[in-house]
């Protein structure tokens, strides 16, 4: 094979590895700030709220009574048996923090009484195992 030849072809399988890993990314924002959450099409499945870190979805579902946790790789449940939480709820003139516990599948759970309202930003950190933490960051609706 001739040197320009060699230099083409090796150019042409650069760009259609490009293509393809540009294709495999479609719905994703890389522009995002690394470690925060990422632009992904995430629907509700639970009625809570949905942010994206690092291709893991978190729904918070946030009651008077209750604060729940549902973690989802790729649309698979994540197990929670080992994992735990820390949610800190903030307003304009509150902040409470709860510990989530393992509630079953790929839930961890508060029960209690919380001041819930359009506008609170929750601010979470989930633990799975002895792994560090992930901070998740949710606005409720």
């Amino acid at each position: 094979m001739k040197p320009s030849t060699a230099l083409s072809a090796l150019l042409f399988a650069c760009f259609v590895n490009l293509a393809s890993a540009a294709d495999d990314h479609k719905g994703h924002a890389h522009n995002d700030k690394p470690g925060q959450p990422h632009s992904h099409d995430a629907k509700p499945q639970h009625g809570g709220v949905v942010s994206v870190i690092k291709d893991i979805n978190y729904e918070l579902v946030a009651k008077a009574d209750s604060l729940t946790l549902y973690v989802n790789d790729h649309d698979q449940p994540v197990d929670t048996r080992n994992a735990s939480a820390t949610v800190t709820l903030l307003s304009a003139s509150d902040k409470t923090e709860s510990n989530l516990l393992p509630a079953g599948g790929n839930q961890l759970r508060a029960q209690g009484a919380f001041k819930i309202q359009a506008g609170t930003k929750a601010v979470a950190i989930v633990k799975f195992g002895d792994k560090p933490g992930q901070s998740v960051r949710f606005v409720l609706k």
